[in-house]
């Protein structure tokens, strides 16, 4: 997927221009975004419940489905330990990409309404009281 970066904000705090944002390459990456609805570029914002996927994520589902289709972490055999070292494989790719000082912070969810609830339970749990109060934007 395209790496764009539309500003960097430097330790002083001033945002700067560093790489305009591309959003015709960022298009590019989805091939949904190529076609055409009532004759205008299709623009998809419900991402609730299904997200657009990128052609690299599309190309690693199908290679998995083609290829080692097997549980994830329970290696009695090849398939499995094949799916577990690309599972791995793509938790130390996302460590890279976001620099996270480690692979091990890394959680997978299936979604926005478990991340939440996870962090709810774990992180809340521990560290907000009676009368603290979270706040949630309405976008």
């Amino acid at each position: 997927m395209s790496q764009t970066v539309s500003e960097t904000l430097p330790p002083d705090g001033t945002a700067t221009a560093a790489k305009a944002f591309d959003v015709d390459a960022v298009r590019r990456d989805f091939p949904i975004l190529q076609r055409k609805v009532n004759g205008h570029p299709l623009v998809y914002l419900d991402n609730a419940a299904t997200t657009q996927k990128p052609l690299a994520m599309i190309d690693a589902i199908s290679d998995y489905y083609r290829g080692y289709n097997a549980n994830v972490h329970r290696a009695a055999h090849a398939l499995s330990d094949q799916a577990t070292q690309a599972f791995e494989g793509a938790r130390d790719t996302l460590a890279r990409f976001i620099n996270s000082p480690t692979r091990e912070q890394l959680i997978w969810t299936r979604g926005t309404t478990e991340a939440i609830n996870l962090v709810a339970a774990t992180w809340g749990r521990n560290n907000l009281g009676r009368g603290d109060r979270v706040l949630v934007p309405a976008l």
